[in-house]
């Protein structure tokens, strides 16, 4: 350390001004890119977060009556043949131009889909396990020509394994 303390008193005003500078700029630097950055990133990841849960939250309180009353709808479902249950939910579901086949095949029900989008028929396949106790037995998913959609094959059973 003494031998640090007597180079930089050996330097030149100037240069020490300069270095002292550089420090300090180094230290700045060091200092917003390392712990502020880190911190404002969090923070903004947080915000956004909660802004989300909020809007949620709103929108369940605001849609509470139609949740209850689609919770009703669904226990009257119950009386529907599984094949109706089916058919009806992929065309609410948007899944009507994807469906090509509903096939009741004793307790089971099977569908064809082509050019059917991804996402949306995991989304069908959650409603009717959840909703409909319609739990996928076997399903077959291919590659459709569009990017997002896919060919399906999908048997359901009412019978829970």
């Amino acid at each position: 350390m003494d031998r640090l303390k007597l180079w930089f008193a050996g330097l030149k005003e100037r240069e020490r001004r300069l270095l002292l500078a550089g420090g300090a700029a180094l230290a700045l630097l060091l200092l917003v890119g390392a712990v502020l950055m880190p911190l404002h990133a969090a923070l903004s990841t947080a915000l956004r977060r909660s802004d989300a849960r909020r809007r949620d939250l709103q929108w369940m309180r605001g849609n509470a009556a139609e949740i209850r009353a689609g919770a009703l709808l669904a226990g009257a479902a119950a009386s529907e043949p599984p094949v109706v249950v089916v058919d009806r939910t992929a065309r609410k579901a948007g899944l009507a131009a994807a469906l090509r086949g509903t096939q009741p095949s004793g307790a089971d029900v099977r569908v064809q889909l082509e050019g059917a989008p991804f996402d949306t028929m995991l989304i069908w396949l959650g409603t009717l396990d959840r909703r409909y106790g319609l739990a996928v037995e076997s399903i077959t998913v291919d590659r459709a020509a569009r990017t997002g959609t896919v060919n399906a094959n999908v048997t359901f059973s009412t019978a829970r394994h």
